[in-house]
Order: C-alpha cells, then sequence, then structure tokens
C-alpha cells in the first residue's frame, strides 16, 4: 500500500512540477519546451526509482543516490534532457581536462531556468520565497561541471529574481535574452 500511496504522490509532485515548468516557459514563448518538459519523468525507468525513493521534500534521486551510490533515475533523465547542463558534458580536446560542458543553446538554459524555480516551488512549498533557487545555486556552484558562462548568466538571473522578483526577471528575459540569444 505505501507504493502505491508513494506512487499518487510522486505522479502528483512531476505533474505539478512539470505544469509549473509549462507555464514559465509559455511566459518565455518557449511552447514545445513547456509541452514536451520532462516527459521521461513517466518513464518505468524513472516513475519507479521516484515513486520508491519519494520523500516529497527533496529529488527521490538524491535518496537512490545516498542508498546504491547512483542514481539510475538520474542518469537516465539527464542524458534525454536537453535543459540540464549535464546532457551537454563530453570529452575534452583539452589533454588536462578529461570533460567539459559545452555552452547551452540558449533555448535549453532557458527551460533549465524554468526548471529549477519550478523545482524551488514544488520542493518548498508555503515556505518558498523567490530566493530559493538561488541559494540553492550558489551551495553547488563552485563544484559544478557547468560551463562557466552558463553559471555566470544563471547566477546573473536567479540574483535578478531573489533580488527584483518573477514578473520583473521573466519580462527581462523576454526583452534582453531571449531576443538577442542571450550572449
Amino acid at each position: 500500500m505505501k507504493n502505491l500511496n508513494n506512487a499518487y504522490k510522486h505522479f502528483k509532485t512531476i505533474t505539478t512540477h512539470k505544469l509549473t515548468v509549462m507555464q514559465h516557459c509559455f511566459r518565455l514563448g518557449l511552447y514545445s519546451q513547456g509541452l514536451l518538459h520532462d516527459l521521461s519523468k513517466y518513464s518505468p525507468t524513472e516513475f519507479v526509482q521516484g515513486m520508491t525513493y519519494y520523500q516529497g521534500t527533496r529529488s527521490p534521486n538524491n535518496a537512490e543516490r545516498e542508498d546504491k551510490g547512483y542514481s539510475e533515475a538520474w542518469l537516465h533523465h539527464k542524458g534525454r534532457n536537453k535543459h540540464h547542463f549535464e546532457y551537454w558534458l563530453d570529452y575534452s580536446n583539452d589533454e588536462s581536462r578529461a570533460l567539459v560542458c559545452a555552452k547551452m543553446p540558449t533555448k535549453y538554459f532557458l527551460e533549465m531556468f524554468c526548471d529549477r524555480v519550478a523545482a524551488s516551488k514544488i520542493y518548498n512549498g508555503d515556505r518558498y520565497t523567490d530566493a530559493d533557487a538561488y541559494n540553492y545555486f550558489m551551495k553547488s556552484k563552485e563544484r559544478s561541471l557547468m560551463n562557466e558562462a552558463d553559471k555566470k548568466r544563471l547566477e546573473f538571473l536567479l540574483k535578478m529574481l531573489k533580488d527584483k522578483g518573477e514578473d520583473y526577471t521573466f519580462s527581462y528575459i523576454k526583452r534582453h535574452i531571449k531576443r538577442k540569444r542571450f550572449a
């Protein structure tokens, strides 16, 4: 019965997250990305693990990783969803580095921004503030393999969200970034 209850709760969480990302993407004119966002979470590989490790307050991938030493669901997810910077990891031509992360195309970068804001809303619930996604990002920024240009532009937008709010930030993105393809 616990698994059935967790299946329902996990389905509700990922669907609420997907719909929230969809709303954010639609605000930016990213309609197909909003509609297609995170469909792999409904696949057996991701859904069963999500249901099994469901907690409601954080990603089940973290609990799976703690239990197994890796997350099968995450490995599946990041390899199929271009809005995760890990999708863009590749072998380096520079002999001093094994892996590098390519700079993300703007549309996927913006979907990643929407994804992070939505995840903060879902996991923090009533306690959510516009500073949450920024604070979460800053905790892992230094050890992240994310492309340096993407780190800078993500920090810039998340700080703007924290300091000026959602309406201002989404308006800024539409005016200054989406049109110019965000250098």
